[in-house]
């Protein structure tokens, strides 16, 4: 039932997703982040087997950073995500990971752009795009709303409609949302959308 979608407005990219950590019948949290901010200039959304999703955004992560530590400079968002489909590729073979992927990104002189990279190493550059049940939702409604000359006020607005319908039509729906945004000053989180409050648990 994961849920993550994005868009690119003008002169920023928005990534959403649940933040819903499941299991079977199970939920075991409900503020768990899947929008991993990569580097100074770009997002990580993503979905799949929870153990999956987290080795392999944190190895991207460290790759990146890696890069830029060895070289001196940053890789562009484009070069990210072909590394990144590259290494799901490469995993595809061996020992495949079930990670789907939205990739935003910041890079000055170009400006945003997003790339859709799915669990087969399939990957497009977008304006738009989501995975998981909630997609079903979130494309019709971005299809309808969306124009590529967004403000980030008419984008929120657009997400917070997605989240709605979301909530609304899906049988089994993630009842809380993070929002994170990035552009020319860097990838930050945006907004919480919570309906349930985690609680606070500690061990005695």
């Amino acid at each position: 039932m994961e849920c993550v979608f994005g868009l690119v407005g003008k002169g920023f990219a928005i990534v959403a997703a649940d933040t819903s950590a499941v299991h079977s019948i199970l939920v075991h949290k409900s503020n768990e982040d899947k929008v991993m901010v990569l580097d100074s200039h770009k997002l990580l959304g993503a979905s799949g087997e929870p153990g999956d999703r987290v080795q392999f955004t944190e190895y991207i992560q460290k790759n990146v950073h890696l890069y830029q530590f060895r070289n001196g400079i940053p890789l562009t968002t484009a070069a990210t995500a072909n590394f990144t489909r590259g290494e799901l590729a490469t995993a595809l073979r061996k020992n495949p990971y079930s990670v789907n992927i939205l990739l935003a990104g910041y890079d000055k002189g170009v400006g945003p752009s997003m790339y859709y990279i799915d669990y087969i190493a399939t990957m497009h550059k977008i304006e738009k795009g989501a995975f998981g049940y909630g997609s079903y939702f979130c494309l019709s409604m971005m299809d309808r709303l969306y124009h590529p000359d967004m403000s980030i006020e008419e984008a929120i607005e657009l997400i917070d409609k997605c989240i709605i319908e979301i909530r609304t039509r899906l049988v089994v729906a993630p009842p809380n949302f993070v929002i994170k945004i990035v552009d020319q000053d860097g990838a930050r989180e945006y907004a919480w959308r919570e309906s349930i409050k985690s609680p606070d648990v500690s061990m005695a």
